[in-house]
């Protein structure tokens, strides 16, 4: 772990930029793990910039972009892992578990669908939204899975896959609803197709749940997606937090998953781009 962290110290950094031109050649990564980071975490760096110095580290994708963000990355050989469906009506609170958002969400979701296949993407993130007071975990399910069933396949015809992010309701999220492994892994049972898929981000479950190696191990099969972040802080994955992420990555890669792992967690250094830096090669088991 030293010799990772003094690696990534040795990079000159101002404000999370490199002081040089992104004009070295890729890390050497073993391959074992596709990599990914998330653009939300480095949003006061240009994407433009995000993507070269992602290019420079080895990594393949941004992700959680736009559309109008598509091009960016792709003229620099990367691809965008998983495309964003936030905007300002529909959302992580607001998602598929009330029936009243059904018709808005598959009309937004047709064109999102339609744009990531376009351009030649996979997955689009989707969100249970929250419970409230007059829905129980029972009823969300069924309606996540009554409005998902209309929409699952265009996505089918499409070749994209919506992927249900599981995220933690007792310090991010109160109140959301898709908040442990069992509920997600149901949802996708109940629609039993290939074009539903979880994101199972670490940082998350290990607040809810904890166990993280043997829920990986036992539920891959319904995972599409990974998200990294300290714990407890969703900072930097060093030795600082208490997840071992070689650990978890090597579980990860011996289920013969080829799909990607996002670094997503908010850099507290200022030398942002040396920190991604870092969670890549503990990562890059």
């Amino acid at each position: 772990m030293k010799k990772l962290i003094g690696t990534a110290a040795a990079i000159t950094l101002t404000d999370g930029l490199s002081a040089h031109a992104f004009d070295e050649a890729p890390l050497a990564l073993k391959g074992n793990i596709n990599h990914s980071v998330c653009r939300w975490c480095y949003d006061t760096i240009p994407l433009e910039d995000l993507a070269k110095a992602a290019k420079e580290m080895g990594i393949q994708s941004v992700e959680l972009l736009n559309v109008n963000e598509f091009d960016i990355v792709k003229k620099h050989g990367l691809t965008c892992a998983m495309v964003s469906s936030i905007n300002k009506d529909w959302g992580i609170e607001k998602g598929w578990n009330k029936k009243e958002h059904h018709k808005g969400h598959i009309e937004w979701y047709k064109y999102l669908i339609d744009e990531t296949s376009k351009a030649g993407l996979k997955n689009l993130i989707c969100f249970s939204g929250n419970r409230e007071e007059d829905l129980s975990d029972e009823e969300g399910l069924e309606n996540c899975a009554e409005g998902l069933s209309q929409i699952i396949p265009y996505a089918e015809k499409k070749k994209v896959t919506l992927v249900m992010e599981l995220l933690n309701s007792k310090i991010d999220h109160h109140n959301y609803m898709c908040d442990m492994t069992d509920w997600g892994t149901e949802l996708c049972r109940m629609l039993d197709s290939e074009n539903l898929k979880l994101l199972f981000d670490i940082y998350h479950m290990q607040i809810m749940e904890g166990d993280i190696i043997r829920t990986i191990k036992d539920n891959h099969n319904y995972f599409a997606h990974y998200h990294t972040g300290g714990v407890p802080d969703r900072a930097e994955i060093d030795d600082t937090q208490e997840l071992f992420y070689p650990a978890i990555m090597k579980t990860i890669a011996a289920t013969g998953y080829k799909g990607f792992v996002g670094q997503e967690f908010i850099p507290k250094k200022a030398d942002k781009l040396a920190s991604l830096k870092q969670g890549v090669l503990i990562c890059d088991v």
